[in-house]
């Protein structure tokens, strides 16, 4: 494999940047229409539970969905554990948590996720694969959304969606209704 001619300051930047976005998205300062504009047009993206998805609109048939909309929507921030540079090879290891909104309690609920993301030159990425514990996504999901419920900050719809999508969570009993 031929070695790479990007600068550890480029890589740094760019993956700063993408951080950045990724940020931003969570907290609706941003889009994640901004997101896709990180990534090359012939961009090749590993999801582990949508698989591999490819093309900036390949990415956004996922992100719209997961993402954009509740309960993605309520992933508000991705603090970083760390992020590694390999310069020889122009890839960038990152370990995030994607932290979820309060529920109303002032608790923090999150999980962690390694994003593994290729640079190809003018900011932009040609590959990410990101890696998770499916289960424990899903755990979270659940008893993020049982808390808020509890705690009575879920609308009608956003309540509905957990009864159709996990029963099993939502309450049953009057006093909970």
């Amino acid at each position: 494999m031929a070695e790479n001619s990007w600068s550890r300051e480029e890589l740094e930047n760019a993956y700063q940047n993408w951080h950045a976005t990724v940020n931003r998205a969570g907290s609706g300062e941003g889009s994640w229409r901004d997101f896709l504009e990180l990534f090359t047009e012939d961009v090749v993206y590993h999801e582990q539970m949508a698989g591999v998805l490819e093309g900036r609109e390949g990415i956004w048939k996922w992100a719209e969905p997961s993402l954009a909309q509740f309960p993605g929507s309520h992933t508000v921030s991705f603090p970083e554990h760390f992020h590694v540079i390999d310069e020889t090879n122009g890839t960038i290891v990152a370990k995030l948590d994607n932290v979820m909104s309060d529920p109303g309690d002032g608790s923090v609920w999150g999980a962690p996720h390694v994003s593994i993301l290729t640079y190809a030159g003018n900011g932009r990425f040609s590959r990410q694969e990101d890696i998770y514990d499916v289960t424990s996504f899903l755990d979270l999901i659940k008893a993020w959304g049982r808390r808020a419920m509890e705690l009575g900050t879920f609308d009608a719809t956003q309540r509905a969606w957990f009864a159709q999508v996990y029963p099993e969570t939502v309450p049953s009993s009057a006093a909970d209704r």
